[in-house]
């Protein structure tokens, strides 16, 4: 009897326990291991370098469907994954299969000779060694964390380079101030190579001017060069005074359209190829990013909601983020939020739930299920109560459900599943079991 084949959950598994899950910010083992492997990455084509605290994900989503839009063939490498690894590398438009995610690894891991290494270098060289064994027209990078330092800042001239807003987050490795999260930000940045830079705050934007000079890369600013704003059917983006009008993002979220400005800004850099405008309104309209805002109010989660509710599950964790959701979701006092909410034990949860204060109704408190480092249902629970927030503890997400659907009055309204990326995974993972 032949064994299950494996699944790039348990490769991943067995990578972790050769190489430590530590962040340690450097570029000196990446580029030893991609040296021994023949410096595969610089094979690749159009290489578009994303960094930023908040939209970057949502950036990239839509720069990908803009591509594919215009008939090229896009790689995409991103983190972290909802619910299974493979979802990081997208080979010429396809998650890469175990096979080829595992052949990548044990390359990667005979080049490296047992050095020293971390986890997320070691994935990162094995995502761009899958790339370089199949040819694509633009390649789409992700930093992972920071940018001067990430495991992914190894192209010394990619196509372009984006770096959309920068705000608080991570700060015990990237520094405990804006300037210095954005000095890493930037980091990014390579001489004579353009960079689109999302709306800052002034604190961020200067520093990311002052590298920018010193590096002589061209910036496309948002507010200066460029700008965007929505419209009664769409979006209009105006670049050197000329204005085009594209229609509303795909991706919900009152944070979306500048996201899917920024990618049509950094998408019209691109002169080889060089994009219809057609490819550029089709795009926006078929990005898929999840996790962020994703209604899932037809899902069998949604259906423990009266008719008439809506169910959205979004990832955003920080401060920024929190303000953000705030802003997207319905503030018509007839149609109450109501939060399911967790949170990892690292990250101070009243400071993001301190924005939902007087806009949310309720708030069911969970652990996330199978992390560790969660915070626990009753310290969710009391971070709430402090800001203000109505809450209580639930086991599970399915039974914060069914407590808000129980409490309700009558009036439809909304919820909202919220607080951590790995909490949005948990809740993906869950859904995409099938029903014995």
């Amino acid at each position: 009897m032949k064994s299950a084949p494996l699944r790039s959950d348990h490769l991943v598994e067995r990578l972790r326990a050769y190489h430590p899950r530590v962040i340690d910010l450097s570029l000196g083992r990446i580029e030893r291991l991609l040296d021994a492997l023949g410096n595969p990455h610089h094979s690749l084509h159009n290489v578009i370098h994303l960094a930023g605290t908040n939209g970057k994900g949502s950036t990239l989503a839509f720069l990908k469907a803009i591509c594919e839009a215009a008939g090229l063939t896009v790689h995409a490498y991103t983190s972290p994954h909802l619910v299974h690894f493979n979802e990081r590398i997208s080979v010429a438009g396809r998650t890469l299969d175990d096979a080829a995610l595992l052949a990548a690894l044990d390359d990667c891991e005979a080049a490296n000779a047992g050095g020293e290494i971390t986890f997320f270098e070691m994935t990162t060289a094995a995502a761009i060694l899958a790339f370089s064994r199949m040819h694509a027209d633009v390649t789409l990078i992700e930093t992972g964390l920071g940018g001067r330092f990430d495991a992914t800042n190894v192209f010394p001239a990619p196509a372009l380079t984006v770096i959309t807003p920068v705000s608080m987050d991570h700060m015990s490795w990237l520094g405990d101030t804006i300037e210095k999260i954005a000095f890493e930000k930037a980091g990014i940045l390579k001489p004579g190579v353009v960079s689109v830079i999302g709306p800052q705050v002034p604190e961020a934007l200067s520093v990311i001017e002052r590298r920018a000079e010193e590096t002589a890369s061209p910036l496309l600013v948002h507010g200066r060069d460029w700008f965007s704003r929505t419209t009664s059917d769409g979006l209009m983006v105006e670049i050197d005074g000329d204005e085009d009008f594209y229609p509303r993002p795909a991706l919900a979220g009152a944070y979306q359209p500048v996201n899917a400005a920024t990618a049509i800004v950094a998408a019209r850099q691109l002169s080889d190829p060089d994009l219809p405008h057609a490819a550029l309104a089709r795009g926006l309209t078929e990005a898929f990013w999840p996790g962020r805002m994703q209604d899932l109010s037809r899902s069998g989660l949604g259906a423990r909601l009266p008719e008439g509710w809506s169910l959205h599950l979004d990832g955003g964790h920080n401060v920024a983020a929190a303000g953000m959701l705030v802003e997207t979701v319905d503030n018509r006092p007839d149609r109450p939020l109501h939060l399911v909410f967790g949170a990892l034990s690292s990250r101070n949860p009243a400071d993001f739930l301190q924005a939902f204060a007087g806009v949310a109704s309720s708030l069911q408190a969970v652990s996330i299920p199978g992390e560790e480092t969660s915070l626990s249902a009753d310290e969710a629970c009391d971070a709430a109560r402090r800001v203000g927030i109505a809450a209580e503890t639930a086991p599970s997400v399915a039974a914060a459900l069914d407590a808000i659907a129980a409490s309700a009055d009558g009036r439809p309204g909304q919820v909202l599943i919220c607080g951590s990326l790995y909490l949005a995974g948990a809740v993906l993972a869950e859904l995409e079991k099938k029903p014995r």
